[in-house]
């Protein structure tokens, strides 16, 4: 049976406002400084370094898409997709000796390090659109028929 009180919903918007933290504070951060200062300064590790708030927010998706019993692959998924990704990026960054420091950042090795973090951002981005999709049925009223 479908769970659709309060709860859940109280879940479902936490959980998506939660998720798209990570993926919006280095988009509304770059343009406040484009803005303010002149320039524009895209800090592309934020949703990296926002990582708990990320887990935490997809975690409450995915609860919220059980209890709902709606959206539980994209969420699921794509939750696990992206901790994936971002554990196999700092992974890679350590392996090639760029994390610490011991070899020289060359363009090929930086993008080896950089794409699955990068891809991480759209998996959340991905687990975003199945909060705000979760969220938008959880609200829909039901149709009254006479």
């Amino acid at each position: 049976m479908e769970k659709k009180n309060v709860f859940t919903k109280i879940l479902a918007v936490i959980g998506t406002i939660l998720i798209w933290l990570p993926v919006l504070a280095p988009i509304i951060l770059a343009v406040g400084s484009l803005i303010l200062a002149g320039m524009f300064r895209l800090d592309y590790l934020m949703p990296a370094e926002l990582f708990p708030v990320a887990l935490l927010g997809g975690l409450l998706l995915f609860w919220a898409s059980l209890r709902a019993h709606s959206h539980r692959k994209l969420i699921g998924w794509g939750l696990l997709i992206a901790v994936i990704l971002l554990f196999g990026g700092q992974g890679l960054a350590v392996v090639t000796g760029l994390a610490s420091g011991e070899t020289e950042p060359t363009p090929l090795l930086v993008a080896l390090v950089l794409t699955p973090i990068i891809i991480y951002a759209l998996a959340l981005a991905a687990v975003g659109v199945g909060g705000v999709q979760l969220s938008r049925d959880l609200f829909k009223h039901p149709v009254v028929r006479e």
